[in-house]
C-alpha cells in the first residue's frame, strides 16, 4: 500500500510541474503578444496602422517618367521596357520628393547586369544569358550596352 502512494506522489508533482508550466508559459504569452495578433491572421492587426505612418520608399515609375522623359521614352522602346526603375536603381521615393537634396547611388554595373543575365539553366532559352569569363573582357556592361535599350550602343 505504501509502494503505490510513493508512485502517486511522483504523478501529482510530475503533473503539478505540467500544470505549473503551462500557467507560466500562457502568462508569459499574455504578457508578450499583443491583444490585436492573429485578429486578421498570422500577424498584428496594429501593423497596418503602423505601415501606413511611413512614408513611402518608392516613387513609381511615373515619377521617374516625369522627371526623366528622354530615359523612359529609351526604355519603353527597348527589352527593359517591362521591369521598373526601381527594379535597377532601388527605391526613389525620396529622390523624386527631393531631387536636389538626394541623389540615387552609383549602380555597381557588372553585378547589377549579371544579377539577372548570368547563364542559368533554369532561366529560359531566349532569356539573354551570359557566362561573365568568357565575355565582355572584364568591361563594364555600359561599355557596349546601353542600359536602357540594351539593343543600342551607348
Amino acid at each position: 500500500m505504501r509502494e503505490s502512494l510513493r508512485h502517486r506522489q511522483h504523478l501529482f508533482r510530475v503533473a503539478a510541474l505540467f500544470v505549473t508550466g503551462l500557467l507560466l508559459f500562457v502568462a508569459v504569452r499574455a504578457l508578450l503578444v499583443p491583444p490585436d495578433f492573429g485578429l486578421y491572421g498570422h500577424y498584428r492587426a496594429g501593423a497596418l496602422t503602423d505601415i501606413r505612418k511611413t512614408a513611402p520608399s518608392f516613387a513609381g515609375r511615373s515619377a521617374c517618367a516625369d522627371c526623366h522623359p528622354d530615359i523612359s521614352e529609351a526604355l519603353a522602346k527597348g527589352k527593359h521596357a517591362r521591369i521598373g526603375c526601381e527594379s535597377c536603381h532601388g527605391a526613389l521615393g525620396r529622390h523624386a520628393a527631393d531631387p536636389e537634396k538626394l541623389k540615387p547611388a552609383m549602380l555597381e554595373i557588372p553585378a547589377l547586369c549579371l544579377s539577372c543575365h548570368t547563364a542559368n539553366v533554369a532561366k529560359p532559352k531566349k532569356f539573354p544569358q551570359i557566362d561573365p569569363s568568357d565575355h565582355g573582357d572584364g568591361a563594364r556592361c555600359t561599355s557596349c550596352h546601353a542600359a536602357h535599350h540594351p539593343g543600342d550602343a551607348p
